[in-house]
């Protein structure tokens, strides 16, 4: 049972990316009024707290840190445990809690993560991710480049549902893998020759979508798994629910994705998973919290699976 799961999200200038020090001062200015909204959203107070969880990594280095300190700092004048989680971790978890799947394919989709996954002894396994940008890195450029307003996925959906003529783009896979930033490279280039941006919208999502849904079915196909989960900021996108869906069912495998108002980053990924920690004994010295940009998925020991 999720008591509360407040935020207050940065968001950048139309038409410019996020930029880590900016970001991370808007972390710094608003930590302690999300975290008092929290509290009395749940109706308790600091004395209701058994366990402190923060996101060691992956993710943009100054923001990772802010959220690390207010963390520390939590932990040390509460005298409580503190425990480290990794990002995309935190998505897969409360994923399949929301949707109540135990041994899922996942296809993780985010501004820092694409891949498709599964847990095998001990750690999640990678199956296919992207060689050069995200998904949602692919969807955000494109909106920066278009003026569109943040977020960029949302946008670029809501045109692409204005569209419907398909203009050929490049369609990109590297064994089961997929690359976009030559897809990215292309759209931007007919968005400056003058093509509608509702079809441009609907053809880089086509493409982008079916190059990840044929990369998931194989590893649907390789894996045997009967449970297909979709988890990661684009699994609000509904277009990418539907393929994967398709693709679930044309293996015989319940497909489930995250509910919206959980795809995107929040406290409760951070908080569940750190429960599920915590009760195998992951926890960290408060001197020893350091944060880790760069961490990969399948580096990380998952004990409590």
């Amino acid at each position: 049972m999720i008591l509360s799961d407040e935020k207050d999200v940065y968001q950048p200038p139309i038409g410019s990316g996020i930029h880590p020090r900016e970001a991370a001062q808007h972390h710094s200015e608003v930590a302690a009024r999300v975290v008092e909204a929290a509290l009395r959203k749940a109706e308790t107070d600091l004395k209701g707290i058994h366990v402190i969880g923060f996101s060691k990594g992956p993710g943009l280095g100054p923001c990772l840190r802010t959220g690390a300190t207010v963390a520390r700092v939590l932990a040390a004048y509460l005298k409580l445990p503190l425990v480290p989680v990794h990002h995309a971790i935190g998505h897969i978890e409360l994923a399949a809690l929301q949707t109540g799947l135990s041994d899922p394919l996942v296809t993780l989709v985010s501004g820092g993560h694409t891949c498709i996954t599964a847990f095998a002894e001990g750690r999640w396994r990678i199956y296919g991710e992207t060689e050069d940008i995200t998904l949602g890195n692919l969807l955000d450029g494109f909106a920066r480049k278009a003026g569109l307003p943040a977020p960029g996925g949302a946008a670029v959906e809501r045109l692409a549902r204005e569209g419907g003529r398909y203009l050929p783009l490049p369609y990109t896979q590297k064994g089961n893998d997929v690359s976009y930033s030559g897809l990215l490279t292309a759209a931007i280039r007919r968005l400056r020759d003058g093509d509608p941006i509702g079809d441009l919208c609907f053809s880089l999502q086509e493409v982008a979508f079916a190059a990840l849904a044929e990369a998931t079915e194989r590893a649907l196909a390789h894996t045997g798994r009967r449970e297909l989960l979709l988890a990661g900021g684009v699994a609000a996108n509904r277009r990418l629910v539907d393929m994967l869906r398709q693709v679930g069912e044309e293996h015989d495998a319940v497909f489930r994705a995250v509910p919206e108002e959980y795809s995107g980053d929040c406290g409760a990924q951070i908080a569940w998973t750190a429960l599920l920690a915590y009760s195998k004994g992951v926890r960290v010295e408060v001197e020893r919290s350091f944060v880790q940009p760069r961490w990969r998925l399948n580096r990380v020991p998952v004990p409590w699976r």
